[in-house]
């Protein structure tokens, strides 16, 4: 029985959460699945995508509410075992992973596939959150900053062994926006990003860039040269964009989106944005807006170091994913296994925004002292 009490969330706590931030995702989450549906409902696998992740919402949202029972500078204390958890799992997947696209991204446990890198992505950001704390965010020391970008670089690096270029860039963004929120010299930020991309134009030119990898990330500059290889996914995905035009073609009645490969994962935005139209793309990007904006508003008002570097990692996340997902399928940026936050069809995807969405939410519930 008191086992069931610590369960509970006290009525106060209750008061200080942003309910508005919980609707706002579900609402995005429930657009997803419909668009899911409508994308994989006549194939094959029938209702088998769409009814996946209702499961994994409904899965993800009590996750969420454990989330929020404990206060989140516990989950400090536990932050060296989470990190480590997550490199471990990115080893076994580099090891014994299943390869999809050219990476070992995946690893098979009977019928679950789950996704090392979202997971050690977390742990990132909760340990860089934890050195920042302990550091009282003092990022400009040298000795701090070595320290931090070691926990850095190994989950990137054991990314990159993979080969997911995708989650390369969004980690990397991830610690971009963490450095410089917390006011990182722009100095060594500038100096820091020359460095990569002399080390990227090496690693272009060696055996760790594959030609498929290559093809990808290039195809969006001339998709046409290779219309039936390469450049396929990136055309399909722009007629069906423009044959949405202002309102779209209506529920269920998209043509252009069934060519397009993994419209129902990575190229959602082409079957949300021909079937719903400029109307329903602007709607999203809306919900997307007023997601932002509240964990903007969460993260000033923490009380502490951990509970900022936490908000700003998740919303650096967040918006790198959105603008390379979306910017891929349109051809403004280069195509990449990225998935589009709580829209994209995906467990381990949709489980981890909203295991990071609980954390913020629990910052913000606890940024004042509460008296029971």
């Amino acid at each position: 029985m008191k086992f069931l009490q610590s369960l509970r969330l006290n009525k106060k706590l209750l008061r200080e959460l942003d309910y508005v931030t919980i609707i706002i995702a579900i609402c995005i989450v429930t657009f997803g699945c419909v668009n899911i549906y409508s994308a994989t409902h006549n194939s094959s696998t029938g209702n088998y995508y769409f009814e996946k992740q209702i499961a994994s919402m409904l899965l993800s949202l009590i996750i969420v509410y454990f989330l929020l029972v404990f206060d989140y500078m516990v989950i400090e204390n536990y932050a060296v075992i989470i990190y480590w958890a997550g490199i471990v799992l990115l080893i076994i997947g580099d090891v014994f992973g299943k390869v999809t696209n050219g990476a070992n991204s995946w690893i098979n446990i009977g019928p679950i596939n789950i996704q090392p890198s979202e997971f050690a992505k977390i742990g990132m950001i909760i340990m860089l959150a934890k050195q920042l704390d302990e550091m009282e965010g003092k990022i400009n020391n040298l000795e701090n900053f070595v320290h931090l970008l070691f926990y850095a670089a190994v989950p990137m690096i054991l990314i990159v062994i993979q080969p997911d270029m995708g989650m390369t860039m969004v980690s990397f963004f991830i610690v971009l926006g963490i450095f410089f929120c917390i006011g990182l010299d722009r100095k060594i930020i500038i100096g820091g990003i020359t460095s990569i991309l002399i080390l990227v134009i090496g690693a272009w030119n060696s055996p760790i860039f594959q030609t498929y990898w290559k093809g990808r990330l290039t195809s969006f500059l001339h998709p046409e040269e290779n219309a039936s290889g390469s450049g396929l996914q990136l055309i399909q995905s722009k007629l069906a964009i423009g044959s949405g035009g202002i309102f779209g073609r209506g529920f269920g009645n998209g043509v252009q989106f069934n060519s397009v490969p993994e419209n129902h994962t990575d190229f959602i935005f082409a079957v949300l944005a021909e079937e719903w139209g400029f109307i329903g793309a602007l709607l999203l990007l809306l919900l997307y807006g007023i997601l932002v904006y509240r964990l903007i508003q969460i993260a000033k008002g923490s009380k502490d170091i951990f509970g900022t570097v936490l908000c700003i990692g998740f919303i650096s996340n967040l918006l790198f994913s959105i603008m390379q997902n979306i910017g891929m399928t349109v051809g403004l940026m280069p195509i990449t296994g990225i998935t589009l936050p709580f829209m994209s069809y995906g467990g381990s995807s949709l489980l981890t925004s909203f295991i990071a969405l609980g954390l913020v939410l629990n910052v913000g519930m606890r940024r004042k002292k509460i008296n029971f």
